[in-house]
């Protein structure tokens, strides 16, 4: 199992994943913005700038042993949704750090965890940028797919 973080720990943690994320921004002009959820949850939203689509936002959770990071996709699919499924549970045969998942109201994302003792600037970078990578990726492909007839000429 993993280690535990509580208290104070957890706060430098914290706030290192602030300053890697303000040297980020700083150096990359894709990031576009980083917000953080003032509530009970430890929340940052990184927003990308996209070729594919347009943007992607990234959500990083922090827990007391991992960080969560997911994205939103994609709405629910609304045409041939098996080969949406297929297509996803395929790719995830050959992704590494992120998966593909069906979320709330069906839609699909993609996420992943990092435990905190393996977090670092280089980590946190990587899980960023394997976030955008794959979303860049896979949305042209999916995004034809679920919704097939507006792209019919």
């Amino acid at each position: 199992m993993s280690e535990f973080f509580t208290g104070p720990d957890l706060f430098l943690i914290e706030e290192q994943i602030d300053s890697w994320l303000a040297n980020f921004k700083s150096e990359n002009p894709t990031i576009l913005a980083i917000d953080r959820d003032e509530g009970d949850i430890i929340r940052w939203y990184v927003r990308l700038q996209g070729e594919e689509k347009e943007f992607t936002t990234v959500w990083l959770t922090l827990g007391q042993r991992t960080l969560k990071y997911e994205t939103y996709v994609m709405p629910w699919p609304p045409e041939n949704r098996d080969q949406v499924y297929e297509s996803i549970l395929r790719a995830n045969d050959t992704l590494t750090g992120v998966h593909f998942s069906i979320g709330d109201e069906d839609a699909i994302y993609l996420r992943g965890e990092v435990v905190l003792t393996a977090l670092n600037a280089r980590e946190l970078d990587r899980v960023i940028g394997t976030c955008l990578h794959t979303v860049e990726r896979y949305f042209p492909i999916l995004i034809r797919l679920a919704f097939a007839s507006r792209f019919e000429s």
